[in-house]
């Protein structure tokens, strides 16, 4: 049949269109970009803003061009896709937990991702293999004949896109309930109503087994909450002593210890999950605002914060109380 030319320019077609729009929707910038690894040079604001264009364009240009035209297209989404392949790949060997915003959403780099992305640039060399035989106007539009191929063209582009744009829901991640608030002992002084989101520091942190992570990344597992204690401080004991209680009120949220002493020097580091955080550069509060401890923040899966700092024993407890609360709507019993 030789509509079955037009299946994998229309699958990759698919693929671009749903890819820009996602990204139109949620727009990426340069950080998200960096993580990545993408090289400097190609960094630019303008550039970054062109992107999913870019893709659209692409794919309109693989769907009704053919002949020489529509291999130098076929082409360029080779190069795009090795070029997505090679970045997703690099960044799940080497970061624990990394992560992308492939189709606008960030989500988990996992071996799905690198087989899917495998998947688009098998589809790019196909493409490129096919479309030079389709009409050079028209493509694989006009490929679609009235053999009844064009039927499997259209339902395995479509399938391949839902495939791309449904995503299961996840009951740790902010959309499933965790609150994005403030409160009054905030750092920014804002009132609860006027809390403005910051992006989670992109920073290196060490868990308790070890390994280096982004602050960022981790958090697009599920949102953390981070108590920053330290040893020797008699606020913090009250605190440290309610961890337990807290992790079983909220198992929404992942709680965890943030500390400075490098795991092997501290009494409090937790090696199993969720694991304690260590800080000995201080990034993650010079990079939020300074605090006394202990202090809590609420990190979003988003990349965003979603509540506080606070500082002080009586301000943590308060804001775990918050959050429950928008959670289930109720403030938490309390033992007498």
């Amino acid at each position: 049949m030789t509509s079955l030319l037009a299946v994998a320019p229309l699958i990759l077609a698919g693929v671009l269109i749903a890819s820009g729009i996602a990204k139109l929707f949620r727009p990426e910038d340069a950080d998200a970009w960096g993580e990545l690894g993408v090289p400097a040079v190609l960094r630019q604001r303008w550039l970054i803003r062109l992107h999913p264009w870019g893709e659209i364009l692409l794919a309109l240009a693989l769907l009704f061009f053919g002949g020489v035209l529509g291999l130098l297209a076929a082409a360029g989404a080779v190069l795009l896709f090795s070029a997505y392949l090679f970045l997703v790949w690099r960044r799940w060997r080497t970061v624990d937990g990394a992560s992308c915003s492939c189709f606008g959403a960030r989500q988990p780099i996992t071996g799905l991702t690198i087989v899917r992305n495998a998947w688009f640039l098998l589809l790019s060399i196909l493409t490129t293999w096919v479309i030079g035989v389709t009409p050079l106007i028209g493509g694989a539009v006009v490929t679609l004949g009235d053999d009844g191929g064009w039927v499997l063209a259209l339902a395995a582009s479509a399938l391949t896109v839902a495939l791309i744009l449904w995503h299961p829901p996840q009951p740790s991640s902010p959309e499933a309930g965790v609150p994005i608030m403030g409160t009054p002992g905030t750092a920014t002084g804002a009132e609860p109503e006027e809390y403005l989101r910051a992006r989670t520091p992109a920073v290196p942190v060490t868990l308790a087994d070890g390994r280096t992570v982004n602050l960022r990344d981790l958090a697009a597992r599920g949102p953390i909450l981070l108590l920053a204690v330290k040893e020797g401080c008699s606020s913090c004991v009250s605190v440290i002593a309610a961890v337990p209680r807290w992790r079983a009120l909220l198992p929404e949220v992942s709680v965890r210890f943030l500390l400075w002493p490098a795991p092997e020097r501290s009494s409090l580091t937790e090696l199993t999950e969720p694991q304690s955080l260590h800080d000995p550069h201080m990034y993650v509060q010079q990079s939020i605002a300074d605090w006394a401890t202990p202090a809590a923040v609420l990190i979003g899966a988003d990349g965003y914060l979603a509540g506080g700092p606070v500082s002080g024993s009586d301000a943590v407890s308060s804001f775990i109380d918050e959050i429950y609360e928008n959670l289930h709507g109720e403030r938490p019993a309390h033992d007498s």
